[in-house]
């Protein structure tokens, strides 16, 4: 017989919010740590001795880690039930930072950081479910709304955040700032949480061999859109290798899920138009949350040379906007129907990345502002309704397991989108050099005279003439190839706009969820 705390839709409102919001803390600080190391891994790098490539790893590890567990977090709440799960998650992820922050060498720190993110992770797609079992109604609304909000929001603020920390202190403290709200969650969740019971018996035929494709799957994949741009794909025999075991095991893992009797994955949900529907839309989302944070510090660091501190407040007002937008799509959401908010944050949002696309070099804070302003308050309608419209929809037993496979897509999408991004910025650079250098000929006057001032100067500096003219072609090679890779970043933007406008034109085929009763403990 189930007591009242095993009833969380019938606690107290106080309550309920208080447990709420202490795994919302959780939730935060595992998003924040995707990007809270991409504004400092030049700083990183050089306080560990490695390269460019070795350094890259300290977030690529995080994400390979973290694409794994998401997946696994239903059916290890099951298990486990979820305080326990949420707990354990929490402290693992708090040691894992403090190791981080001890790091003597690139090798520890990976290590470290993929620990990081595979504790931490069941941490994220625990709180979707959580929301569904503590409120109903409207109520749902506005926790879909605050979770939609943390999960654009914090891979927004990563950059900002790490930014201040490396530049005011070191970035040692980008892991050891973990410590107290980790602690924190660790501490107060097992005493709040009550959702479900543990169930150590499905242990006990469990589907190990589907864990192992899965794992197998997903990391490859992980590892070959982190490292194929780097490497220039399918001409490197390890990244073919990686693509090829990936799509093998991948196939395995579709097979097992729908022939086992108790999948790892429930992926049956997919046959549910609105969940298949929602897994795309999050997917997208990924898209456009990820590549846009990955393109605009790039774009400052590279082309205009900011600091850390300087590309994180840069970007600092997506954030801004994004918490501005809360209040009123929480008001919208209880007036219209939440399929044409996403439509709106859909399109909205291809409006602000698109308003990236005439992007020059001398682009700052000040030109920036409008097109973030646009992607930031568009995330929270992007967001927040494809929760509810996804999830809001499927029966207790699958919601834990759907959950889970809801947030992989968002990841996934994230991962492709980096990756596309990456091989975009490779690959048109070239071509866009060679389109200009087109131009550069003798009967371009503008041309001619930058290299006589160039060179005119220099020779009056040195009294060297000859070597002044090798200095002027020298600066013309770096403008146009400054100017080439600009306009690289044009083009990245525009295909994420494309896919999110493709997106929005597809939101109305979702049908319509009407705002459904909480489910009680008993369904698990």
């Amino acid at each position: 017989m189930n007591t009242a705390t095993d009833q969380p839709a019938e606690l107290p409102l106080r309550t309920k919010v208080f447990a709420f919001a202490v795994m919302c803390v959780g939730l935060f600080i595992a998003l924040l740590d995707i990007q809270i190391v991409s504004a400092s891994l030049a700083d990183i790098g050089g306080g560990l001795s490695a390269s460019h490539d070795e350094v890259a790893w300290v977030q690529t590890s995080y994400l390979i880690a973290e694409i794994i567990v998401i997946p696994l977090s239903g059916w290890l709440s099951r298990v486990m039930s979820t305080r326990w799960l949420f707990s354990i998650s929490a402290i693992g992820f708090t040691a894992a930072s403090l190791l981080c922050g001890w790091a003597w060498d690139i090798r520890s720190m990976i290590i470290f950081r993929a620990l990081q993110g595979f504790l931490g992770g069941s941490m994220i797609p625990t709180v979707f479910t959580s929301a569904f079992f503590y409120f109903k109604g409207h109520q749902r609304v506005v926790a879909a709304a605050v979770i939609g909000a943390l999960a654009s929001l914090a891979p927004t603020l990563g950059p900002t955040v790490g930014g201040w920390i490396t530049d005011h202190y070191s970035w040692h403290w980008l892991f050891f700032i973990n410590l107290v709200p980790g602690i924190f969650v660790a501490v107060v969740v097992p005493l709040l949480v009550r959702i479900d019971q543990a169930d150590f018996s499905l242990l006990r035929g469990a589907d190990y061999l589907g864990m192992i494709l899965m794992g197998v799957a997903l990391g490859c994949l992980e590892y070959t859109l982190e490292e194929g741009p780097r490497w220039n794909w399918f001409e490197d025999r390890v990244i073919l290798t990686t693509a090829w075991v990936s799509v093998l095991s991948g196939l395995a893992f579709v097979w097992r899920g729908l022939t086992f009797k108790n999948p790892i994955v429930e992926l049956r949900a997919l046959t549910d138009l609105n969940f298949a529907l929602g897994c795309l839309f999050s997917f997208v989302g990924g898209v456009g949350i990820f590549a846009t944070i990955y393109l605009t510090p790039l774009f400052l660091g590279r082309v205009q040379g900011y600091s850390a501190l300087q590309i994180g407040l840069a970007v600092f007002s997506t954030g801004v906007f994004q918490l501005l937008a809360i209040p009123f799509y929480a008001m919208l959401a209880k007036r219209f129907d939440l399929r044409w908010l996403l439509m709106f944050g859909l399109a909205c949002m291809a409006v602000g990345v698109w308003s990236f696309t005439p992007i020059t070099h001398d682009w700052s804070l000040h030109e920036l502002l409008l097109p973030q302003a646009l992607r930031g308050f568009a995330q929270q309608f992007t967001v927040a309704p494809v929760v509810t419209l996804t999830l809001g929809g499927l029966p207790p037993s699958r919601l834990k397991s759907a959950s889970g496979l809801f947030n992989l897509m968002r990841n996934l999408g994230g991962a492709l989108g980096i990756a596309g991004c990456a091989t975009i910025l490779n690959d048109r650079a070239n071509l866009h050099f060679l389109r200009l250098a087109e131009h550069l000929n003798s009967a371009n006057a503008s041309m001619l005279q930058v290299l006589h001032g160039v060179s005119a100067r220099f020779a009056a500096a040195t009294g060297d003439e000859v070597h002044g003219q090798a200095v002027a072609l020298k600066k013309l090679w770096a403008l146009t190839w400054r100017e080439a890779q600009v306009q690289t970043y044009a083009d990245a933007f525009a295909v994420i706009a494309g896919c999110l406008l493709v997106a929005a034109l597809l939101v109305p085929l979702m049908r319509k969820v009407a705002a459904p009763t909480a489910p009680s403990a008993d369904a698990h």
